[in-house]
């Protein structure tokens, strides 16, 4: 069996970035001053951010150029990646469902993440800055600022959740190979870290803790400057690479998807994947696609969390941000997909999941493992657990199909490889997963853990025959 793969060429490579916010259909709310609750201005921000990712971040401009530099650089990544179907993956299926996945596992550090660790790179840089500082969680982000550092001349340091530092060692080793300096958060490199340490010795960190250090940390370096890997409208915009290629490549093969489908923690490569489509749906009134969220049922912020103003860290030194939120004090189970351990979820993406326009499902750890070995074993490709979740949520919908007898076009974002995430499936192939958790949910928003129609079909071990 041939596999399809649908390709760009590189001078197809978009030249700008696609911004949600002139689409939404109501304003987007501002982030808050936690002292006064008043909208923040650019000013606010200018200590810990390069004066163009404020200005990026306020940006009211549907389009914003690409800088050639950063263009150069995305060649470096494989931009245009291709759009692939899974044509072996559905055969297995026995489904009249087609599917299709982005491939964001061929960058140099195996994820989305370098799209925008690239531009905040080199805006920075051309700032003046000397040093970049962030938190991650998983280590994708980390391992693409690092790289990005490195390739624009900056020195780069690394906040890594405790629970990832110890469960992902490789991760350190490819950041600190890029050069940058990874400390596992809590950490005694900052007063919070310190104060966290101090009531917990053994604590296993949370995004939330090392957002603070990171901000900390920031604040007391005068040549440093902080860079975030989601949350945040900036990043959301030049992630959109990912989307564009991807409405290009479907206008290409003459297919209309029912279904678009990421994985969501803080929601950076959900946003970049189904933006560009969401936005020309909002914006022309028109359109039958439906867009899934899929999140962890152990950090459900969007299907259990609460939409209101929240901080985006655990100290709350950040203004305050319109989201769906499980609390910032917050702290996740040390869940294998770390990249999703985060209390909540983008502004712009929570407005959508408000408005209905983007639809939330949460499921659990062991079934994503299961959709990724089931991936593995038909398509070659090891999913990071991360991407797992969108698969499980793809197989899903092909087996709803197949019990339907419908045709349907099913498209999610492979977000990373999970070749640095071997200890995980370890666990899980051993059976000593601890966080097996209820099975995922085709239901209403509303209710994440109701059954989805009809019987459910468990994925076999094994392929058959």
């Amino acid at each position: 069996m041939r596999t399809e793969r649908i390709l760009l060429d590189p001078e197809e490579l978009p030249k700008r970035w696609y911004n949600l916010v002139p689409d939404l259909r109501a304003p987007l709310p501002p982030p808050l001053n936690p002292a006064t609750r008043a909208p923040i201005g650019p000013d606010d921000l200018a200590r810990v951010f390069a004066k163009e990712v404020i200005r990026q971040e306020v940006s009211t401009d549907r389009f914003i150029d690409i800088p050639e530099e950063v263009r150069e650089a995305y060649t470096l990544l494989n931009r245009p990646s291709p759009l692939q179907r899974a044509n072996h993956l559905e055969a297995y299926l026995k489904t009249p469902a087609k599917i299709y996945f982005k491939r964001e596992d061929l960058s140099p550090t195996g994820s989305h993440k370098p799209n925008t660790a690239f531009a905040q790179a080199y805006y920075n840089a051309r700032e003046g800055a000397e040093e970049l500082v962030t938190e991650t969680g998983a280590g994708q982000w980390g391992s693409a600022l690092a790289f990005a550092s490195s390739y624009f001349g900056l020195k780069c340091q690394v906040f890594m959740v405790r629970a990832s530092y110890d469960q992902k060692p490789y991760r350190k080793h490819v950041m600190n190979l890029f050069g940058a300096d990874v400390t596992a958060s809590p950490s005694p490199l900052t007063g919070y870290g310190r104060g966290v340490l101090a009531e917990r010795p053994d604590h296993l960190g949370s995004l939330g803790i090392a957002i603070s250090e990171a901000m900390e940390f920031t604040v007391g370096h005068p040549h440093a400057k902080y860079a975030l890997g989601s949350v945040l409208n900036h990043v959301m915009i030049h992630q959109s690479v990912i989307g564009q290629e991807v409405v290009q490549q479907l206008a290409q093969a003459e297919l209309t998807p029912d279904y678009m489908i990421g994985c969501v923690g803080g929601g950076s490569n959900f946003a970049g994947f189904a933006y560009p489509m969401i936005g020309a749906h909002l914006h022309e009134r028109a359109g039958s696609t439906e867009f899934i969220a899929v999140e962890p049922t152990l950090v459900p912020s969007m299907t259990g969390g609460r939409y209101d103003y929240d901080f985006g860290d655990s100290a709350q030194m950040t203004p305050l941000l319109k989201m769906y939120t499980l609390g910032s004090s917050f702290v996740p189970p040390p869940i294998h997909a770390g990249g999703l351990r985060y209390h909540g979820c983008a502004p712009t993406l929570s407005a959508l999941v408000d408005s209905g326009t983007v639809r939330p499902i949460a499921v659990g750890q062991d079934e994503c493992f299961e959709a990724g070995r089931l991936f593995a074993r038909t398509e070659g490709i090891i999913p990071a657990p991360e991407s797992a979740h969108a698969i499980r949520v793809a197989i899903d919908l092909a087996l709803e199909a197949k019990r339907k007898h419908t045709e349907k076009t099913i498209v999610f974002n492979l977000s990373g490889h999970g070749l640095l995430d071997l200890a995980g499936y370890a666990e899980f192939l051993e059976g000593r997963s601890k966080a097996g958790t209820p099975q995922s949910s085709l239901g209403p928003r509303s209710t994440p853990t109701a059954a989805p129609e009809g019987p459910r079909v468990r994925i076999p071990s094994h392929p058959a025959g």
